[in-house]
């Protein structure tokens, strides 16, 4: 029997596709009622990691974080999802006005000063990533409506393009100092646009990948990035060669690979997911779940693959069922 590893030491096996004592396993969610001040946000996240003993931590920022200083104003009520309430792209001139911000005032230097606490409460003893949306999802955040977004971007393409390169250089600044605060790495989440539901493998290749790898290319060395593809019908193909350690998908939606199928698109690099998250996650009962994720581990062995939901998850799922996800690969 192999000898028990540490947290850190099980993620780095797993990324390097070395044999694990056991499965990393790892969950997230909003904790929409605390996230309107960095203490608040990071002591959630450390009592939630406290609580299930998880292998990494996804850090899941204030959920309009990316786009507030850019003028994006939500409406906070308790523990619901925040409502968007204005947006400053109100015609395709006004894109010309988003420009480069400094990434230590605002809401994005309130998401360094949460990470900072975290950081320290860690202690180094568990790798935590830090959720960063691509240049294109956090554009869209900017406008209206996502259908807004799209027939602007493709009919204005130059003006969209401004914003695009200034939130690329901002968060190419915002990501380089979550690193120096300690994160392992990013989650770098693509939202709703590397989707064929969306757009095209060409449109997705010439409109938002040279954005993408702009901002991965100019980060400093790092341990643990992750590519999350979101929504159905994704483009793994598309990004399967991105500069990331792993690779994170809905693996259980329609039109996706499974976890085996996605291994082999992106090279063999690790990958992560395999629980559902949605309301299938919230109804499901621990003896359900535990016969799942025993499948999981059949199918997938114990090299390369890190289990974990195919997105945030519900809030309302039971912790009954968040403890037999914990529980089904052991300690």
């Amino acid at each position: 029997m192999m000898a028990a590893m540490t947290q850190r030491e099980r993620v780095t096996a797993t990324l390097k596709r070395e044999e694990v004592d056991r499965v990393p396993v790892s969950m997230w969610r909003h904790f929409y009622g605390s996230e309107t001040s960095a203490e608040k946000l990071a002591e959630a996240m450390r009592g939630f990691q406290e609580r299930f003993d998880w292998d990494f931590m996804k850090v899941n920022p204030r959920a309009s974080y990316h786009v507030e200083d850019w003028g994006v104003k939500t409406r906070y009520d308790g523990d619901a999802s925040p409502r968007v309430v204005s947006t400053p792209v109100k015609n395709p001139a006004d894109w010309q006005k988003i420009g480069v911000l400094d990434v230590n005032k605002g809401a994005l230097g309130e998401q360094l000063a949460c990470l900072e606490i975290i950081s320290r409460g860690l202690k180094g003893k568990v790798p935590f990533i830090m959720t960063v949306f691509t240049p294109l999802a956090i554009a869209a955040r900017l406008v209206g409506s996502e259908e807004i977004f799209l027939k602007q971007l493709r009919e204005e393409t130059p003006l969209v393009n401004h914003a695009l390169e200034a939130i690329s250089q901002t968060f190419i600044k915002f990501a380089g100092a979550c690193l120096e605060r300690g994160a392992s790495g990013l989650f770098y989440a693509t939202t709703a646009w590397a989707t064929s539901d969306r757009l095209s493998e060409e449109e997705y290749r010439r409109l938002a990948r040279p954005y993408d790898l702009k901002l991965l290319n100019a980060l400093p060395p790092a341990d643990f990035h992750v590519l999350h593809v979101c929504r159905a019908n994704n483009l793994l193909r598309v990004v399967a060669d991105y500069p990331v350690h792993a690779f994170s998908w809905d693996a259980r939606a329609a039109g996706n690979p499974s976890l085996v199928e996605g291994q082999r698109i992106v090279g063999g690099k690790a990958v992560v997911g395999g629980i559902g998250h949605d309301r299938d996650l919230a109804m499901a009962t621990p003896a359900l779940l535990a016969a799942e994720i025993a499948g999981l581990r059949t199918a997938m062995g114990k090299r390369g693959w890190m289990l974990g939901p195919g997105c945030t998850f519900l809030p309302e799922t039971p912790e009954a069922n968040l403890q037999a996800v914990r529980d089904a690969v052991g300690r």
